[in-house]
């Protein structure tokens, strides 16, 4: 399999995940009572990490690689908005996904992660619809 096809894989596997966290899950965590958010939210975030971390991991070197080896203004944009779902994800989500664990009234927390996300979510969207477009060139 090409990096082209591997990234086309990849950036439709994170794409669609992402919307599905956006439209479902995240909503559906502030229908939880707060107990029920804390016994759920830990072994969520656990698992969730097993899927989205190497996902992650491989956008971002497969799109460093390219945009190093081969660059092109797709390529770097690309890796533009992979950073940037790097830098919201740790420094915005995972932090709010902490105040989320941690905090006697996490609803707050939950109701900004869904506001968040939005970012992550349209930066995936883009980074799918550029590889999408880019397939083949």
């Amino acid at each position: 399999m090409d990096l082209e096809l591997l990234n086309i894989v990849v950036d439709t596997g994170i794409c669609a995940l992402v919307w599905l966290v956006q439209l479902v899950i995240y909503p559906g965590f502030c229908y939880y009572s707060e107990s029920d958010v804390k016994k759920w939210h830990r072994g969520y975030t656990h698992r969730i990490s097993w899927i989205v971390f190497p996902l992650m991991l491989s956008q971002l070197l497969s799109y460093a690689y390219l945009s190093i080896m081969h660059p092109s203004f797709s390529s770097v944009a690309v890796l533009l908005f992979v950073i940037s779902t790097w830098i919201v994800t740790f420094f915005m989500a995972v932090p709010l996904h902490q105040q989320i664990d941690t905090s006697v009234d996490s609803y707050p927390f939950r109701a900004q992660l869904v506001r968040v996300n939005w970012i992550r979510t349209i930066a995936w969207t883009c980074i799918w619809i550029i590889s999408l477009l880019n397939y083949g060139e």
